[in-house]
């Protein structure tokens, strides 16, 4: 069911985006989540775009930013389920990369970079609020490679004792953006939050921007549904039932045989 910009929560795609566009509001985010000081937040782009290739899969990235040190931070929303989340990061990682560094420049050009994913379930199922992950030695786990790539994947469902309270209420207020969790919260980093939320969601600019991209997806979908029910009639029609079942757990293979029945 589709909400109205004012029921909205930070879990939601559009505010999560529009909120952290503010350069002020992502700077104080991202020191909290990474336990860092960071200086200045350059917001070169909202939802970046990354394509390296004509036949490559793209990558939009919701929030892409640098620092004052060059440093890249990449910050996404996950709803939903586990999926490839992990190999989904490895992804992004290297498309980042790709991105950030010329042709015939030194790997030293590569900068230090943050991808993080904050979810709306336990992607690891321990009951962290926050997994860190960066590459080690297994031979020797305090090893570090040093390749300056970390990955962190943030869990609003987490159970153990392992941030602080201030924290603890950032990750729930992502799933209750609501102007009475945020009046009764102790954190100033959620009531500073919730005053940007608030601008974005009285905005008239926002609102038609937002129905835009409502009406957008409802065509996508529509579009979707339709590619869909072409491609299972032809393939019942050929009896290539086991097709059918690939085509609907693999989106690739339905790629691949829209192209083949030339369905547009």
């Amino acid at each position: 069911m589709e909400k109205r910009i004012e029921y909205l929560n930070l879990e939601d795609d559009f505010l999560f985006s529009r909120v952290m566009s503010d350069e002020e509001i992502c700077r104080i985010v991202l020191e909290k989540i990474l336990n860092i000081s960071i200086k200045k937040i350059v917001l070169p782009e909202q939802q970046k775009t990354i394509e390296l290739l004509l036949d490559s899969k793209g990558v939009r990235l919701d929030i892409y930013v640098n620092d004052d040190a060059g440093t890249i931070y990449n910050c996404e929303m996950q709803r939903g389920k586990r999926g490839q989340l992990p190999k989904r990061s490895r992804y992004y990682q290297g498309n980042i990369d790709l991105d950030a560094i010329s042709k015939g420049e030194p790997y030293t050009s590569l900068r230090r970079s943050y991808i993080i994913f904050i979810c709306t379930f336990d992607p690891f199922t321990e009951g962290r609020h926050i997994y860190t992950f960066q590459n080690t030695c297994l031979e020797s786990p305090g090893l570090l490679l040093g390749d300056e790539a970390t990955k962190l994947f943030l869990n609003t469902k987490g159970t153990i004792d392992d941030i602080d309270e201030e924290m603890k209420e950032f990750l729930t207020y992502i799933e209750n953006t609501t102007d009475t969790f945020a009046q009764q919260a102790k954190s100033s980093l959620v009531k500073k939050i919730h005053q940007r939320v608030l601008k974005v969601k009285q905005s008239k600019e926002m609102e038609a921007e937002y129905m835009t991209l409502l009406q957008r997806d409802r065509e996508n979908i529509e579009q979707g549904e339709r590619k869909m029910a072409a491609l299972t009639e032809l393939l019942l029609d050929q009896k290539r039932t086991d097709d059918l079942k690939h085509a609907i757990r693999d989106t690739a293979y339905r790629e691949q045989l829209y192209k083949q029945f030339n369905i547009l």
